[in-house]
């Protein structure tokens, strides 16, 4: 190999790791959010399956999940490759890289799911449904997008003008998916809905960790979206990376500021959650497709996102679907919007592709996710008792309180 090719390729590795690890990062970011979000006596529980769900996510992509994806052989020989020596042009990263960049994206599907179920599902039926979902569901459908096999044999959809350029649809959308499968089967939150169909406000217990969890997530966002530019090492990656960063923010700027614009002019006041939202909507919103449109229309796509994550949070919640945190709109909803956006900037892409895409990836999902759920309903129960939805599932699941000092769960 060349001495240029090698620099180029340790180059566009570390930039991988290192976007991959900003990736990694936005675990805590959906941990913190989701834990301000809740109330006192449930964040423990929800700060357990976060970091178990990371863990849970990592094993299964190494044994299965990455071979179902992407073809090869089980554990690590289909993604290790021959070392530096062995590799030969165009390869311009190592396959590990590859492996790491893609075991933290299907990590992140599985955060969706963990606060839209927040609060009064069991610990233990969240982490066996984690199995499958990370090392069968997403895998699946991840083969059939990014993987570029054809879906049951019929079709490819890149073939069908199907994009999705870091994952709106692909991790987004399919984390929601199965987060709305999961909340069907569960059942809302008790006290959240009156007989009457009123809909009453469960407060979160700390807003600055959940803006500083919305903030971690903006940051790793950059990984998100920049990582899935695949290089930095040449004059065109190194410019499709800065575009990729400036879209990125632009769209989440304009997310946060649209959908405070809309609370004020729905509620009267400045809600804080519904602006937290409204970032992580245009985030959403920009991730299928952050490299062909300018930086205005960035801001407007993110804009958009945050105008109809309002409306779907509160849509939501008037059909009684209970969403502790507001995934399944931020994520489903908005990563929804963010595939169709895409062809009104990439040439690339169609607007019957993009329907279709969303669509195989909305069915499968959320039908495999209804199936796991169903199955783990009969064999050992979704929800917690009565008893221990009130007393906070905190002692319940996991034996201790986040705030012993200040709250209490028995009095």
């Amino acid at each position: 190999m060349t001495d240029v090719f090698q620099l180029q390729y340790a180059l566009d590795t570390f930039y991988f790791l290192m976007c991959g690890a900003l990736v990694m990062w936005m675990a805590a970011g959906f941990a913190m959010l989701e834990a301000g979000l809740v109330r006192a006596k449930n964040t423990t529980e929800i700060l357990t399956k976060n970091i178990a769900l990371f863990a849970v996510a990592c094993t299964m992509y190494m044994v299965c999940g990455y071979a179902v994806m992407y073809g090869g052989d089980i554990f690590l020989s289909s993604i290790t490759g021959d070392g530096a020596t062995g590799v030969e042009e165009p390869a311009t990263y190592a396959p590990a890289a590859d492996f790491y960049f893609q075991v933290v994206f299907v990590a992140t599907a599985m955060s969706i799911v963990s606060g839209a179920v927040a609060e009064r599902m069991k610990l233990w039926a969240f982490l066996a449904f984690a199995v499958v979902m990370t090392g069968f569901i997403y895998p699946m459908e991840g083969a059939w997008t990014w993987g570029g096999a054809s879906v049951f044999g019929m079709y490819t959809l890149g073939d069908l003008g199907f994009s999705d350029f870091a994952g709106s649809g692909i991790v987004h959308m399919a984390g929601a998916s199965a987060a709305l499968a999961g909340v069907l089967l569960l059942g809302a939150r008790k006290g959240k809905y009156g007989a009457n169909g009123e809909v009453n406000a469960i407060p979160g217990a700390n807003l600055p960790m959940a803006t500083l969890g919305t903030f971690i997530l903006w940051l790793g966002w950059f990984g998100f979206n920049g990582g899935s530019v695949l290089a930095t090492a040449s004059v065109e990656s190194a410019n499709a990376v800065a575009v990729v960063f400036m879209n990125t923010n632009a769209a989440a700027a304009g997310g946060l500021i649209a959908a405070l614009l809309v609370a004020k002019l729905l509620f009267g006041k400045a809600d804080l959650t519904m602006t937290l939202n409204g970032a992580l909507a245009g985030l959403v919103a920009i991730t299928a497709e952050p490299s062909t449109p300018t930086a205005l229309e960035a801001t407007l796509f993110g804009a958009a996102g945050g105008v109809l994550v309002v409306f779907s949070i509160l849509a939501l919640d008037k059909m009684k679907i209970d969403d502790p945190v507001g995934a399944i709109s931020v994520h489903g909803v908005v990563g929804l919007l963010g595939l169709l956006l895409v062809p009104l900037t990439n040439e690339g892409s169609s607007f019957s592709g993009q329907l279709i895409g969303a669509a195989t990836i909305f069915v499968w999902v959320f039908g495999a996710s209804l199936v796991a759920w169903g199955i783990l309903k009969a064999i050992m129960g979704l929800r917690v008792s009565e008893e221990e939805e009130f007393s906070g599932v905190d002692i319940a699941e996991c034996g201790m309180e986040a705030y012993p000092e200040f709250v209490s769960s028995k009095a």
